[in-house]
């Protein structure tokens, strides 16, 4: 008998095919829950953080709904202005230096276009009265018999007849008291005119020089209140203030320096945006104290305050007639402007003349007053006298000994020398050490 043995190897071939496909299907299941359990890790890993961030923003909502609308708003600028602070510094830089260039440039531009109105077509003048003599018999003739008519004129005016053998045919009038100069002076030209010097006439043509002298004054006090602009003021003020017809400074008149201070100053509120009244009101009074006679204490600044106060003038303009020599801080803008105008007009060329001799007497005098205090290494009298600064030696005079010996300097030059307006005193002191190196061998 014939086997046939085909169907039975095919059945086994199959059953192999079957065992390796269902192997292969069991790796792929194998590999495809490996990559769901990483992803299931990667899941639950995004939904811890998300439950964390949650969590945070619960707590942060939580501590916003606990303050008030403003302190959440001031929360997020302080958030922002950290974030932004780098760039805002650089920006405020930038602005800051360009501001300043700009400002610079206006300044001076306010500063010429002021002093440009302010121009006069004055140089300075000197104060010596002097009267010329026709002869010599003139001279006996003005001293009297035994002295009286000379007595008589010196009693009536209150001015000193200075005779000197150098100038023969000079007669030199010599008074504290700039109006009364110019009274004796009109008085001893009438009298040598007229021809009848005796006591009598003396006395009759002084009087009626005096009233002639007021009548004057208080025309160039009005004359000046009305070039600048300003009326309705008292008429014992302005009466004082035609004063400044016969008051000189340095050699400048004060009329004609006022008048140019009020220009200047008018000029410089208008450009600044301050009360022009009040700067040119200050400007125009600012000297007020030089012809007030009455009283002898204190400087021009507070016999002008004294005086301002009497009249019951606005507290900001006797401000700025206070501060215009700095002697007490600036409370105001206006304040300010009559102090730069004062400098401007004073300090410009041809303004103001001083002898020399007198002038270097006065600094050589204040640096050594300052040179006399105990601790004192070196000063220096700078700003025409204005400011003395003084170099101290630190071993000997401490930083707690320092405003004593600024205000113990300051009181003696104000007893012993005569300086216009206030003396500023500052007092230096440093300490420094140094150390030289050793030179190596070569």
């Amino acid at each position: 008998m014939q086997r046939n043995f085909g169907p039975v190897g095919s059945s086994q071939q199959n059953s192999n095919t079957t065992e390796a496909e269902l192997a292969r299907r069991e790796g792929a299941l194998e590999e495809r829950e490996r990559l769901i359990a990483q992803k299931q890790q990667l899941v639950d890993e995004k939904l811890e953080a998300l439950e964390k961030s949650r969590k945070d923003l619960v707590e942060k909502l939580e501590k916003v709904s606990s303050i008030s609308a403003e302190e959440a708003k001031k929360l997020l600028l302080e958030n922002l202005d950290q974030d932004l602070s780098a760039e805002i510094s650089k920006k405020v830089l930038d602005a800051e230096n360009e501001i300043k260039l700009e400002a610079d440039e206006k300044a001076k531009e306010i500063l010429a276009d002021a002093m440009l109105h302010g121009v006069t077509d004055y140089i300075s003048e000197f104060t010596t009265s002097k009267v010329k003599l026709a002869d010599e018999d003139m001279k006996g003739k003005i001293i009297g018999k035994e002295g009286r008519n000379v007595r008589t004129f010196e009693q009536a005016t209150g001015v000193d007849v200075v005779m000197d053998d150098e100038i023969p045919d000079t007669l030199i009038l010599s008074s504290f008291d700039p109006v009364r100069r110019e009274v004796a002076k009109i008085a001893l030209e009438n009298l040598i005119a007229d021809g009848r010097i005796q006591p009598q006439r003396i006395e009759e043509v002084v009087l009626k020089c005096q009233q002639d002298i007021n009548k004057l004054m208080r025309q160039a006090g009005e004359k000046l209140c009305h070039d600048v602009g300003i009326y309705n003021l008292p008429v014992e003020l302005v009466d004082t203030i035609g004063r400044f017809k016969y008051r000189y400074s340095f050699g400048q008149n004060l009329i004609q320096h006022t008048q140019e201070l009020v220009q200047i100053g008018a000029e410089l509120a208008r450009e600044t945006g301050a009360d022009v009244n009040i700067v040119k009101l200050g400007c125009l009074l600012h000297d007020i104290g030089k012809v007030v006679t009455e009283g002898d204490e204190g400087s021009h600044v507070d016999k002008g305050v004294t005086l301002l106060k009497h009249f019951n003038l606005p507290e900001t303009v006797i401000d700025c007639v206070a501060q215009h020599h700095e002697d007490l801080p600036f409370s105001s803008i206006e304040s300010i402007l009559v102090s730069i105008a004062d400098k401007i007009s004073g300090g410009r060329p041809g303004a103001r003349h001083e002898n020399v001799q007198d002038y270097v007497k006065r600094l050589g005098d204040i640096e050594k007053i300052a040179m006399s205090f105990e601790g004192v290494e070196k000063c220096f009298a700078v700003q025409a006298g204005r400011e003395v600064r003084v170099i101290v030696t630190p071993e000997r005079i401490s930083d707690e000994e320092l405003p004593k010996l600024t205000h113990d300097i300051a009181q003696r030059i104000s007893r012993e020398v005569m300086v216009p307006g206030a003396v500023r005193i500052t007092a230096i002191r440093e300490t420094r050490a140094s150390e030289t190196t050793t030179t190596t061998p070569q």
